[in-house]
């Protein structure tokens, strides 16, 4: 009788230990889940302290994705890193544009939205005939009359003997150039292959202005030398293909509505460009896109000795195309002030001599309508 007695207590202790082993392990578990898993829901106005790291972590989290991101978009743009000399004049431009008595450049003013457009509107023939000396007549009396006068000119430094030199900028003060070189915000693009005279450009870095040389023939992508900038680019009338770009890993031509884009450049007060044939789907993409609206003035070297890159039709078509496209520049009140044909180049109009025209012609015209 004693032994069952014994037997049953021993039992029951057991079930009891068990039972009390199981709430622990339960409690435990509870107690756990409450610190290391999901948070119960929040009291109104008392977070707890679980809470509270768990937003601190969430917004770490999104401070760094969103750091990242501005990380890669930054590797995307060009940087300049200038190593200016001391008391040069980009330095005193740069120490102008930080001293508080400067007053701070206006806020950038949104670009204008035009409708597409996909061809020129090509101007009446010169006569009922068709005939290339009547369109040659009409062209060249066109692109040698000047349209508006210019008191002060910047003209190369080579060219200063002579009345007039090759390439010339207006600084007549009823225009915009001279402000904006005063205010420290001029900026030139200058578009070449292998050009070795750089007197204008060095003339208005001189002055003042922020001038990018662009020449596909360089052997770095992008340097400083005598206080301008170097890159191995240049403007054309067509962006490149996608996979060509993969290919060579870099892109030589671009449009200039992209190279503004990839700049970081909303206006260019001087635009010159020298680009052996290439001028006529250039001038033609730039009016199509609406992008002279971001030109102050442009400086053009025209090639009349043939038709140019991609442009057909017979000789009297070919000149009333010409023709047209400058046009599209007075439309856009672009007005001509300055004139120059080198007396050395042939006398070679379409592979012809007609009225004893020059084969290129140097011209330069200011937006007098831009204001930037």
């Amino acid at each position: 009788m004693d032994m069952g007695r014994e037997r049953l207590t021993w039992g029951l202790l057991l079930r009891v230990g068990i039972l009390l082993t199981a709430v622990c392990v339960c409690i435990h578990v509870y107690l756990e889940r409450g610190q290391w898993g999901t948070p119960a829901p929040l009291a109104l106005g008392h977070p707890t302290h679980s809470s509270q790291d768990w937003v601190q972590q969430s917004r770490t989290k999104q401070v760094s994705a969103e750091a990242e991101e501005l990380g890669r978009s930054i590797k995307r743009r060009i940087s300049y890193v200038r190593t200016l000399k001391k008391d040069s004049p980009a330095r005193k431009r740069d120490a102008d544009r930080k001293d508080p008595s400067t007053p701070c450049c206006p806020p950038p003013r949104p670009h204008r939205k035009q409708t597409p457009r996909w061809h020129i509107d090509l101007e009446p023939w010169a006569s009922e005939s068709h005939s290339l000396e009547d369109e040659a007549k009409r062209f060249l009396n066109y692109i040698t009359t000047p349209q508006v006068s210019c008191a002060s000119l910047a003209i190369e430094e080579d060219a200063q003997e002579r009345t007039k030199g090759d390439w010339a900028a207006c600084l007549d003060p009823k225009y915009s150039l001279t402000h904006r070189i005063q205010s420290k915000h001029c900026r030139v693009y200058s578009f070449g292959l292998g050009v070795d005279d750089r007197s204008l450009e060095h003339t208005l870095t001189r002055a003042g202005c922020e001038v990018h040389l662009f020449d596909p023939s360089l052997k770095q992508p992008h340097s400083q030398q005598a206080e301008m900038w170097l890159h191995r680019l240049s403007v054309d009338w067509r962006d490149p293909n996608p996979a060509i770009v993969v290919q060579r890993q870099y892109v030589s031509t671009k449009k200039l509505a992209s190279i503004l884009n990839d700049f970081g450049h909303r206006q260019v007060d001087v635009l010159k460009a020298d680009m052996e044939s290439a001028e006529w789907k250039i001038l033609e993409n730039l009016v199509l896109e609406g992008v002279l609206d971001s030109v102050g003035q442009l400086l053009l070297e025209l090639h009349l000795h043939w038709a140019g890159f991609e442009v057909g039709g017979d000789d009297p078509s070919v000149v009333r195309y010409w023709f047209s496209l400058l046009k599209e520049l007075e439309h856009a009140s672009f007005r001509l002030f300055h004139v120059h044909s080198d007396p050395a180049k042939p006398r070679l109009f379409l592979h012809k001599n007609v009225l004893n025209a020059s084969s290129a012609y140097t011209l330069s015209w200011v937006n007098t309508e831009w204001k930037p």
